[in-house]
C-alpha cells in the first residue's frame, strides 16, 4: 500500500478530497451602525466595516452574487440605557437592516439577539445587584426575537447565553405568530480571548467585571455538551459551538445530537490571520482556506466567517 498515490496529482487531491467547505453554507457577518452615513473601517479588523442602512442593500446583493448563504446582523445603536431597550424598539437598527436586507436581496437574515451592544453596562442582559439578572434578562430576549421576527427575520441567534433562553424565544415567538421563525442557538460559547476586534467594532466591551457568569469556561467540553443538550430539548432548531478553531473538538462531539451546526470563526481569529499575512509570515489566501476547511471537516454544516466574501472570490 501506497497511500501517495491518493496525492501524486492535483487533480487526484482534488478527487479524492474528504472535506470540502461550500460557499453556500458560509454566514457572513454585518455590523450596521444607527446614525453614519457611509461605512467606516474597523481598525482591527481589516477590510471590514461598520455599515449605514444605505449601504446594506447593495453589499447584501454582493453577498448574495457571491452565493453566500446569509448575513447575520449585528446593530450598533446611537443611544444605550441600562435596559438595554433599543434592542427590541420597532425601529431599532437591527430591525430596519433586516428590512432593509429582505427587501434587496433572498438572502436568509440571521439576527443576532443580544443586549450588549444596546446596554450602557456592555453586559448581555439586565444588571441586578451587580450581575445579570438571569430571568429578567430572558423576559427582554422574548421582546428582543419578537421585534426580531416582526421585521422580516428568518432566523433568531440568542448569544446572551441565558439559562433558559430558546425556551423563552420559542414561546414569544410561537405566542406572536412567528412558529415558523428558526432559532440558531449560541450554546456552546465560550468566555474567550478572542473576541477583542468584534467588542471594539459592535462597542460592546462591559464596562466592569467580565462574562464569565454566563458564557462557558473553554476548558469545558462536558458542560458544552450539556449545554448543547438543553438548547436542543428547548427546541432550538441549529446549534453553534463559537470560537471555531479553539474548539473543533467540540464542533465534532456536538456532531452527534443530529441537529444543524454551525461554527464561528470569531473576530480574534480572523484578525491574527491578517496580522500574520500583513507581516508576510504566513500565506493569507492559504491559511484561510485552510481553516475554512479544517472547520468544515471537524463537522460543521454553516460557519460564521468574516472571510466568507474574500473565500467566496476564490472559488
Amino acid at each position: 500500500m501506497r497511500m501517495r498515490r491518493l496525492r501524486s496529482s492535483e487533480a487526484i487531491r482534488k478527487l479524492f478530497s474528504e472535506s470540502r467547505v461550500d460557499t453556500s453554507k458560509l454566514i457572513m457577518p454585518l455590523f450596521v451602525q444607527e446614525g453614519i452615513k457611509a461605512r467606516s473601517p474597523i481598525p482591527s479588523m481589516p477590510r471590514q466595516y461598520r455599515y449605514p442602512l444605505s449601504e446594506l442593500a447593495g453589499i447584501s446583493s454582493k453577498i448574495e452574487e457571491a452565493g453566500i448563504g446569509a448575513v447575520l446582523l449585528f446593530g450598533i445603536p446611537s443611544s444605550k440605557d441600562a435596559k438595554g431597550s433599543g434592542a427590541y424598539a420597532k425601529k431599532g437598527i437591527i430591525q430596519r437592516a433586516v428590512e432593509e436586507i429582505k427587501d434587496a436581496s433572498s438572502l436568509a437574515v440571521i439576527a443576532d439577539l443580544c443586549m450588549c451592544e444596546y446596554t450602557t453596562s456592555g453586559h448581555c442582559g439586565v444588571l441586578k445587584g451587580g450581575d445579570v439578572h438571569n430571568d429578567l434578562t430572558l423576559n427582554a430576549y422574548g421582546k428582543i426575537a419578537v421585534s426580531q421576527a416582526d421585521a422580516g427575520a428568518d432566523i433568531i441567534a440568542p448569544s446572551g447565553m441565558m439559562d433558559g433562553q430558546v425556551a423563552k424565544i420559542r414561546k414569544a415567538l410561537d405566542a406572536s405568530g412567528h412558529e415558523n421563525t428558526l432559532i440558531m442557538a449560541y450554546a456552546a460559547k465560550m468566555a474567550s480571548s478572542f473576541y477583542g476586534p468584534f467588542r471594539t467594532a459592535a462597542d460592546s466591551t462591559p464596562k466592569s467585571g467580565d462574562r464569565k457568569s454566563y458564557q462557558m469556561s473553554y476548558s469545558n467540553a462536558r458542560e458544552a455538551m450539556r449545554e448543547i443538550a438543553m438548547d436542543v430539548e428547548e427546541g432550538a432548531d441549529a446549534v453553534m459551538v463559537k470560537p471555531a478553531l479553539t474548539n473543533l473538538d467540540l464542533v465534532s462531539k456536538a456532531r452527534r445530537f443530529g441537529i444543524p451546526l454551525a461554527a464561528y470563526n470569531v473576530s480574534g481569529e480572523y484578525s491574527a490571520i491578517n496580522a500574520a499575512a500583513q507581516r508576510g509570515w504566513i500565506d493569507y489566501k492559504k491559511a484561510v482556506t485552510e481553516v475554512l476547511t479544517s472547520i468544515s471537516r471537524a463537522g460543521a454544516d454553516m460557519i460564521i466567517t468574516y472571510h466568507a466574501l474574500e473565500f467566496a472570490g476564490w472559488k
